[in-house]
């Protein structure tokens, strides 16, 4: 993903919105991201924000009448109430809120609180081979049921066992048909340029987390595919129990930039997902230095990009025609059936090279044969004096 110049309008509506209150306690967040001054100027009204997660238990106070409940893909036999069953999604749903306090959720449960944000090796495997992904599902769903924005916060950090075709194909789904995917970046700062599905796939805002001061959270996975950061650290968010309890990771950060994409497409219906991903790089708090895998383009200003979101930078993306020559079998022109003729210089210094080898390996038997026999002799005559010598 590249990031676009955005020209900030200088003339906005600044009729003030007396902001929704937030049910979810709002801590060091809201002043990192500037929520106060976002939403006087929208508040996710008419968005829906599908959170694919562990389910949400939609009678929260923070979430009551917010929340539609979608298919259960992860089908393990659990069910709300279960103390695995909703957790983390609940908590994600509330954070959403928190920033779009107007918006809708559409939960589509995809995993289960006992991985959280892992997957398994033998779990991939086993859904590869039946064809049958929770996760490319839940995407899929979300788009047919009229989702604006995509928040996943959740993913892999294994790099070569969590790629998954389907899902790579349901999030190019997704943004063909103009709904905005953002996926957490994970949580393995440990781990050198460590690699998290989903937020690793083409066409997904890789979101990591900051800690307070702006600073990398050091569990947060640095990546060249990190976009953008939000707050990661001490988040408070609603439990599945009807509480709340601090939460770190980029799994709140993904949370709290999906709201943010809520209140940009309230502001402006007709976004695309390459514009929503441009003015978020272009009214990001710019780390010293310029963007770098640790922080993506840096931490979201949410009034900033709500502002930006008015008048967006044109979207070039999309197919474009090839103008190149057309070739129905190799680029050179060599037919398949014969190699290409290899060139001489190249031949000859090889050949020179390998004749200079040759020479240096018979005169090396050659004197390693007579050496040996000079060695042997010596080995003796120094046996004989140093048994001399010691005895």
């Amino acid at each position: 993903m590249t990031g676009t110049a955005v020209a900030l309008t200088g003339l906005l509506c600044t009729l003030a919105t007396a902001p929704a209150r937030a049910a979810t306690p709002v801590g060091w967040e809201g002043t990192a991201l500037g929520l106060t001054a976002a939403q006087r100027l929208s508040q996710g009204q008419g968005v829906t924000v599908a959170v694919l997660d562990s389910g949400v238990y939609a009678d929260h106070p923070a979430l009551k009448g917010k929340v539609t409940t979608g298919p259960d893909y992860r089908q393990d036999g659990l069910k709300e109430g279960d103390a695995q069953w909703g957790q983390h999604g609940t908590a994600m749903a509330s954070d959403v809120l928190k920033v779009a306090p107007k918006a809708k959720i559409l939960s589509v449960r995809v995993i289960d609180d006992k991985h959280e944000e892992e997957r398994s090796e033998k779990e991939m495997e086993e859904y590869r081979k039946r064809g049958d992904n929770p996760i490319a599902k839940g995407i899929n769903y979300a788009v047919q049921h009229g989702a604006d924005v995509i928040s996943m916060s959740l993913g892999s950090d294994d790099l070569f066992t969590s790629y998954d075709e389907d899902e790579a194909a349901a999030v190019a789904y997704a943004v063909r048909n103009g709904v905005t995917v953002l996926a957490s970046a994970g949580n393995a700062g440990d781990v050198l340029n460590g690699a998290s599905y989903p937020a690793g796939y083409a066409g997904v805002i890789a979101v990591a987390a900051t800690q307070q001061g702006g600073g990398r959270a050091n569990f947060s996975t640095v990546h060249t595919y990190n976009d953008v950061a939000a707050p990661g650290v001490d988040i408070m968010s609603a439990t599945n129990t009807g509480g709340y309890k601090a939460v770190d990771g980029t799994s709140p950060a993904c949370a709290l930039a999906a709201g943010v994409v809520a209140l940009m497409y309230a502001k402006n219906p007709k976004l695309t997902p390459a514009q929503v991903n441009d003015v978020l790089i272009a009214t990001t708090h710019r780390p010293a230095g310029g963007g770098s895998a640790l922080l993506g383009y840096g931490r979201i200003n949410a009034e900033a990009a709500v502002r930006a979101a008015a008048s967006p930078p044109r979207d070039k993306s999309g197919a474009a025609a090839y103008k190149g020559k057309e070739h129905l079998v190799t680029l050179d022109g060599t037919p398949k059936t014969k190699h290409a003729p290899l060139d001489q210089g190249l031949w000859m210094t090889g050949l020179v090279a390998a004749g200079v080898g040759l020479v240096f390996l018979i005169g090396g038997a050659l004197l390693a044969w007579s050496g040996r026999r000079k060695v042997s002799a010596g080995a003796g005559g120094m046996m004989q004096r140093q048994g001399t010598f010691l005895g």
